[in-house]
């Protein structure tokens, strides 16, 4: 099993930047990826970004592309998720999560998920 945890959120002004982290331990996969997702209110939960973790290779959503930034650090098994330029329409309780599959940009894809940390962005 693998049990991750995000922290980090926040409220933020619009155009601000905000740094989420994931943590991951337990029992882990030898190649796995993880992502990070968000859900709004009413909304379904959507695909932000996602990191290989042997090889770094990375994916985006399109609307998050040039603004938000996903990285690991190998020693400490985490994933981080640099937000800049925020806008209102970021607003969600991001989830950070792990799968054993790339790439990996579906929900279906993930096998484990924290509990979330909210990001508010005001206008």
């Amino acid at each position: 099993q693998v049990q991750l945890v995000e922290s980090g959120g926040g409220l933020v002004q619009a155009g601000g930047s905000l740094r989420l982290s994931c943590a991951a331990s337990g029992r882990t996969f030898r190649s796995y990826a993880m992502g990070w997702f968000r859900q709004a209110p009413g909304k379904e939960r959507e695909f932000v970004a996602a990191v290989r973790w042997s090889g770094g290779s990375t994916a985006y959503a399109n609307s998050v592309k040039g603004r938000f930034t996903i990285s690991r650090d190998n020693a400490k098994n985490t994933v981080y998720l640099q937000m800049n330029s925020l806008k209102p329409e970021d607003t969600a309780v991001y989830y950070c999560a792990y799968g054993s599959s790339w790439p990996a940009a579906s929900k279906y894809e993930y096998d484990y998920w924290g509990q979330g940390t909210q990001v508010t962005v005001s206008s």
